[in-house]
């Protein structure tokens, strides 16, 4: 990044601020004084102000266990949002990765590391996503073999690719997608002639939601839980 912007993640200076002690002869890159705010700066490169050694902020990860009725975003000046649940000095430097609909629960993963998310949301990644679906109808063999096989989805000319089914009651399931198009499982019942009343998600690749998180509550990732995303099976 640059020196200026590396300057004000380290210190929290604005990157006005920044770009003045560099000017001001105040910072010192590789054992050299640096007047260029746009300077090339890699992570291991040796950074002080005032003689001072500088450091990046450790990364942020956390699962949270969202509530219904909160939205997936960090900002929205009408309604509530996930960010809005984390202390604010937290909420400013995090950000989701994998969105849930307002009104579905459960696994929510956020992330102050931008390269992290993208393997959670990238579709050229693997990145599994298991949800508990509550459906208005038992569901049918036929309707779970199309789900199993692919189903068509209304606007488009690209089945979805084959999904995991596993019957918990009656009128209860558990989903396993490989995709995350828009209001992906909803309308994947709705495909097969059903209709989902609630839906939650429990696993985000090999990341399973923790059953002491009350709805709205939250907490770090392991090293493992992390690493995860990183080096998937």
């Amino acid at each position: 990044m640059r020196l200026d912007q590396y300057l004000a993640t380290c210190t929290g200076l604005s990157r006005k601020e920044a770009k003045k002690a560099i000017i001001g002869r105040r910072v010192q890159v590789s054992g050299e004084l640096c007047r260029s705010a746009n300077t090339p700066v890699a992570e291991a490169t040796l950074v002080e102000l005032d003689g001072s050694v500088l450091s990046l902020p450790n990364e942020i990860y956390l699962m949270m266990n969202k509530p219904e009725g909160v939205i997936s975003a960090t900002t929205d000046s009408n309604q509530p949002t996930a960010v809005d649940l984390l202390p604010t000095d937290m909420a400013s430097k995090v950000h989701i990765a994998g969105r849930l609909d307002k009104d579905t629960t459960g696994l929510l993963l956020l992330t102050s590391d931008g390269k992290w998310s993208h393997q959670v949301t990238s579709p050229r990644r693997d990145c599994p996503k298991t949800y508990q679906v509550q459906l208005a109808e038992p569901l049918s063999s036929d309707a779970r073999k199309q789900l199993e096989n692919g189903v068509l989805l209304k606007g488009e000319n690209k089945p979805t690719r084959p999904a995991i089914v596993v019957n918990c009651s009656e009128t209860k399931i558990e989903l396993t997608i490989h995709e995350g198009r828009y209001h992906q499982v909803k309308r994947m019942l709705a495909a097969v002639g059903n209709h989902v009343e609630g839906l939650h998600r429990v696993r985000v690749g090999a990341i399973t939601l923790d059953p002491i998180l009350e709805p709205g509550q939250y907490r770090e990732l392991t090293e493992e839980e992390v690493r995860s995303i990183l080096n998937p099976v």
